[in-house]
């Protein structure tokens, strides 16, 4: 039973530390980011299994960590109103060529880096884009005039 609470544990930690880092640094990984994650990932399951390498031990913790995943997507599908909390919200980034400083803020992006994303999408003037949006999965969607 102890392993099961670990891994519970573990699961909602990794979940509120990924809402914390935020949507753009988890979609633009650069390779010290892998290494940082794969680093993380081992450090988790050693606080999650405590030298336990039983295959009851594994199986006990993959499956609580896959009924979580599981009972997590379901709440967002059933439950609307825990939609933005498990899922995020899209974030308007630009409206009507006006970039909104605020919500930039807040999600760590610089004037560069959201010029950088328009370009990769073939837009060379922020004026010119109607709407920005920092959708719930890291990527910058534009709608130009």
């Amino acid at each position: 039973m102890d392993l099961v609470i670990r891994a519970a544990f573990g699961f909602f930690f990794i979940f509120v530390l990924t809402r914390a880092l935020g949507r753009r640094e988890l979609s633009s990984m650069e390779p010290f980011d892998l290494i940082l994650l794969v680093v993380t990932g081992d450090l988790v399951q050693q606080g999650i299994t405590q030298s336990d390498y039983s295959v009851t031990g594994m199986v006990l913790v993959l499956t609580t960590i896959g009924l979580l995943t599981v009972a997590t997507s379901y709440l967002s599908f059933k439950v609307p109103r825990l939609r933005g909390v498990l899922e995020g919200e899209p974030i308007v980034l630009i409206s009507n060529g006006e970039i909104i400083e605020r919500n930039l803020r807040r999600e760590r992006l610089t004037h560069d880096e959201l010029a950088a994303e328009a370009r990769l999408q073939q837009i060379a003037d922020l004026g010119r884009v109607r709407f920005a949006v920092l959708e719930t999965n890291g990527q910058i969607s534009f709608i130009t005039a």
